[in-house]
């Protein structure tokens, strides 16, 4: 059995905001492919509504969903990965407080899937992104990461820039 991580609802919309924004940078990659299709600016916009205040349910969890259908419904790789961002984003409110390196994909996998669509839309790698990324994590983020054990293996490339973010983001001077 796993212990426990204190979480607040700040420390969730802390989480909320840092993938909200870390989605947003890809959007246009999904809006290109599918310009119709408003599903991930729905489950990011949801994101943003609860980082701000808002309450944590029904929306969130739709939106999310829907962000995943029309990640299966891109028409190439970059634009699917832009609206798992997009998923990612909207699921982040919904860490949990378990102590375990799967928690870790709520807080970075906006971020990691935001990489990838950015990698995939450049033709090849894109660390200046992830490097972004980083930086726009703002203390609170650091914080509620560092209660967790470090992410977990696996996952393809999207697992490898989670792992990339996890331990940018833990070795990140604080002040």
């Amino acid at each position: 059995m796993s212990a426990e991580v204190a979480l607040s609802t700040e420390d969730l919309r802390a989480v909320a905001a840092f993938a909200a924004g870390s989605a947003e940078t890809v959007l246009a990659v999904f809006e290109a492919d599918r310009p119709e299709d408003a599903r991930p600016r729905e489950a990011i916009a949801a994101a943003w509504a609860f980082a701000r205040g808002g309450k944590r349910g029904k929306a969130l969890r739709d939106t999310a969903w829907a962000a995943l259908k029309a990640a299966q419904a891109a028409h190439t790789e970059a634009a699917g990965e832009a609206a798992r961002a997009a998923m990612a984003a909207a699921g982040a409110a919904y860490l949990h407080p378990l102590a375990k390196p799967t928690q870790v994909k709520h807080i970075l996998g906006a971020g990691a899937h935001a990489a990838r669509a950015a990698e995939l839309a450049a033709g090849g790698s894109a660390p200046g992104h992830l490097e972004r990324t980083a930086r726009r994590a703002a203390p609170g983020v650091l914080d509620v990461l560092n209660r967790y054990p470090s992410a977990p293996d696996g996952g393809g490339r999207v697992g490898e820039l989670t792992r990339l973010l996890d331990t940018a983001l833990r070795t990140r001077p604080r002040g």
